[in-house]
This record gives structure tokens, sequence and C-alpha cells, in this order.
């Protein structure tokens, strides 16, 4: 499977879903491909195999939650084993700072509802567009 070098797909590492989009440098945007579920058991690998198949990216990007220090938090031990365990891939991955994606998220989708352009938001909605932020970042940073 050849890649699509202008391609990125970025995660949002969660305990109960992982967020998903889908970026590209051409046009330095990104768009929401939706959620993962995770649990105790792992990630829907399966789900994760078939966007990377189907947008066949040249760059995984993960979110490090650290904290605002820069110290890591708790849960950037799992974001680190996730990294590992997507390497399976053999796809390149890299990381970028994802403070405050989260409100930052909760923030977008509540002005569009006000705007009337979206109705109620679901979690699902924050943390794909809490994904698609961190594409957006990784985006901004190499241009």
């Amino acid at each position: 499977m050849s890649s699509n070098n202008n391609v990125i797909i970025a995660f949002d590492f969660g305990h109960r879903r992982i967020g998903c989009a889908v970026g590209q440098n051409i046009t330095n945007t990104a768009t929401p491909l939706g959620t993962i579920k995770n649990s105790e058991a792992g990630p829907d690998w399966e789900r994760i195999e078939t966007w990377i198949n189907e947008w066949r990216p040249a760059i995984l990007v993960v979110g490090l939650p650290n904290h605002a220090d820069g110290s890591k938090s708790q849960i950037t031990i799992d974001v680190e084993k996730f990294i590992s365990e997507l390497r399976i891939f053999k796809i390149s991955i890299e990381t970028i700072d994802e403070r405050y994606t989260s409100i930052e998220a909760k923030e977008i989708l509540k002005n569009e509802r006000q705007l009337g352009l979206r109705k109620r938001i679901q979690k699902e909605m924050i943390d794909a567009t809490a994904a698609t932020l961190i594409a957006k970042r990784w985006l901004n940073k190499k241009s």
C-alpha cells in the first residue's frame, strides 16, 4: 500500500473513545473522521486499519496530553502504549501537544450550536473535533 504524502490521520486518545481526523497539507485543512471505541480490551483496531487503508496517510499524528507545565499526565503512559501499538502499520508517527484541545472543541461546537449550525452536542463530536484541532496544529507547525 503506497501512502498519500499529503495526508495525515490525527488521534485524540481517550480511555472510552479515540477521536480521529484526517488532514492534508496542500490546503492545511482537517476534517473529523469520527471516533473509535476504546476499552480495557484496547482500541477498535479494525476501524483504525479501515481508515488507514482508505486514506493511506503518510503520517499518523497523536496528541500528547501533558500538563500545562509540560510534564507528563497520567494518561500520557496510555497514549505512549497506543503509539507503540500503532507502529504495526509501519507509518511514521509524530506527536504534538494537545493541551486544551477538548476545551477548544467544546467551545467551537457550542458556538456552532448557538448559530444554529448544529443540534445537540455529543461527546463523540467533541473527541472528533479535538482530533481535528490536533491535525490543524500539526499542519500549521509544518507550514
